[in-house]
């Protein structure tokens, strides 16, 4: 299967072409993982999975997703275990991790450096969030999420709420579901956690539709998909301008008026901003999101490590 791109750094970088060639190897990965097998597409090959980072589910999906493949995983968790804590460069960081590995998978908490890694290696860089940059597979898994609950791409509003300022997923979801028509966006937060100028401007730039409101049932009343972000308590400098947004935002049966037809999405963790009893809604779609963290990511490793090769 074609697939054109060596390195996997940003939402922007794919066309709707690219999205069918992974999603279709995506659904062929999902077989796989209900045979419950391993099959060793990618025996041999070792996958570095650097994190500098605090992950879960983004580190233990790729990991998990190179191991169906029967790769090999060498693994980095926090940067104050490896020689960045002793002022190495990025780029000669980047050049070790490429002696050892076939493909690189990086997390780090400095915008650019997945970027600045890339440039400097020849093997495949994959990012798995750098900072204030973008989560460009998390938005690959968000928009095959999309495909799979409402069975099309075309003709959705999709309403984003809480935290757009500094939730990076929502940005690259922004990037990639432009490639679709008639997409309409409303985004729904407090005026501290606003979605960021750049991709206002990226949406004024494609003449996509899009609002911006702080009432949660206004904004979701005619959507079909609903995106729910956690505030990242973690990402404030000052404690006192977390507390001021706290608990805003918290989605309830109620505020949806039991509509089972809009489809409710998470990146999680989720901390409070989804109430539990959320979860037995059957178009609470959160943890089937989830599970397609690991076909996606099979498929990227499979399309950069084999698929690739075809096209230099």
């Amino acid at each position: 299967m074609y697939f054109k791109h060596k390195h996997i750094l940003e939402a922007k970088q794919f066309s709707k072409k690219d999205l069918e060639v992974i999603f279709l190897e995506a659904e062929r990965m999902e077989k796989i993982i209900w045979w419950k097998e391993k099959w060793n597409l990618l025996s041999g090959k070792i996958v570095a999975s650097l994190f500098y980072e605090p992950s879960t589910r983004t580190r233990l999906s790729f990991e998990t997703a190179a191991k169906r493949l029967w790769a090999d995983v060498i693994t980095v968790a926090g940067s104050e275990i490896t020689s960045l804590s002793k002022w190495e460069t990025i780029e000669d960081n980047a050049k070790i991790m490429e002696i050892y590995s076939d493909l690189i998978v990086m997390r780090h908490p400095e915008t650019g450096s997945v970027a600045r890694t890339a440039k400097v290696v020849n093997k495949p860089v994959l990012n798995a969030w750098d900072w204030a940059g973008e989560h460009p597979t998390q938005a690959l898994l968000d928009v095959y999420t999309i495909l799979k609950e409402r069975e099309k791409l075309n003709n959705l509003k999709i309403s984003i709420v809480w935290d757009l300022k500094y939730w990076r997923t929502t940005h690259s979801l922004v990037y990639l579901m432009w490639l679709f028509e008639n997409i309409e966006f409303t985004f729904i937060s407090p005026k501290e956690l606003k979605m960021p100028k750049k991709v206002i401007e990226f949406l004024e730039e494609k003449n996509i539709k899009y609002s911006e409101i702080t009432d949660y049932k206004e904004g979701i009343e005619d959507s079909q998909v609903l995106y729910v972000t956690r505030i990242q308590k973690e990402r404030f400098e000052d404690l006192k301008e977390y507390e001021k947004v706290e608990n805003n935002f918290i989605l309830t049966p109620e505020i949806l008026n039991w509509n089972t037809d809009i489809t409710i999405m998470h990146p999680l963790p989720r901390v409070n901003e989804v109430s539990e009893e959320i979860d037995e809604m059957p178009n609470a779609a959160f943890f089937r999101q989830a599970k397609n963290w690991v076909p996606i990511r099979m498929a990227l490793l499979y399309l950069l490590l084999i698929s690739h090769k075809y096209c230099d």
